[in-house]
């Protein structure tokens, strides 16, 4: 993914090409993309989107995603920490709102200087363009610390979504979507977040590597190292 140079990024907003070279990555925070012109083929943990002119997507933190687009394309995209993005994974803006409002966002960060009112809203505008949040009748409530605790002492488990389901008295669909509703994320990579957040706080604590990855259930002190340095940490 390479950022139009003529438009760097302003408060996590910016223009990007994309071509034919393939890309993948993962990133903390959400990624909000508005398709400008030509077709940004993704594909989001395996499932595949097709992003056209004033189509959207919502990457939320953790997914990893594949992207090109053989004849290029061009995109309107939102880098943010605003965990309202939560309620819009898994849908698609109301076009041709989005459409309207990602070109007129355009050609405000195409300016020589562009006019900072326009683009200060520009997240708010971008999430209205998704419209209403849908309902979720969501039952008793998940207690989510509580449910980190129960992970931390089973890291010698092969855990799945079936077993923070059962820990939550849901399916695991329903377990599911809430897990991507209420934490922006999909189940499994809320586990894995858990599980490098113990092993960094063990780390911190001063033990080694080794000992770290013992504790927190990863498979090699070389698979803890790689992992938080995707994250950018310290090994």
């Amino acid at each position: 993914m390479r950022p139009d140079a003529s438009s760097p990024p302003v408060h996590g907003l910016s223009l990007r090409r994309y071509g034919a070279s393939r890309g993948s990555h993962s990133h903390a925070h959400f990624q909000v993309l508005v398709g400008l012109d030509g077709v940004l083929e993704l594909e989001v943990e395996g499932r595949g989107r097709r992003i056209a002119a004033g189509d959207g997507w919502v990457v939320t933190p953790g997914d990893r995603h594949d992207f090109e687009s053989r004849t290029g394309s061009r995109c309107l995209v939102l880098d943010t920490a605003q965990a309202l993005w939560a309620q819009c994974a898994g849908r698609s803006p109301l076009a041709p709102l989005s459409l309207s409002l990602a070109r007129h966002l355009a050609l405000c960060l195409e300016q020589p200087a562009p006019p900072q009112a326009a683009l200060h809203h520009a997240p708010d505008l971008l999430l209205e363009a998704w419209g209403p949040a849908v309902p979720n009748a969501r039952g008793r409530a998940i207690d989510w610390p509580g449910l980190a605790d129960w992970a931390r002492a089973r890291w010698h488990l092969p855990l799945c979504v079936a077993d923070l389901a059962a820990f939550a008295c849901l399916s695991p669909s329903q377990f599911a979507q809430r897990c991507r509703d209420e934490q922006g994320m999909s189940a499994m990579h809320w586990l894995r977040g858990q599980r490098l957040l113990h092993a960094r706080q063990l780390r911190q604590r001063g033990l080694s590597v080794a000992e770290a990855a013992r504790r927190s259930g990863y498979r090699s002190p070389s698979a803890l190292t790689a992992a938080l340095r995707r994250l950018g940490a310290r090994p």
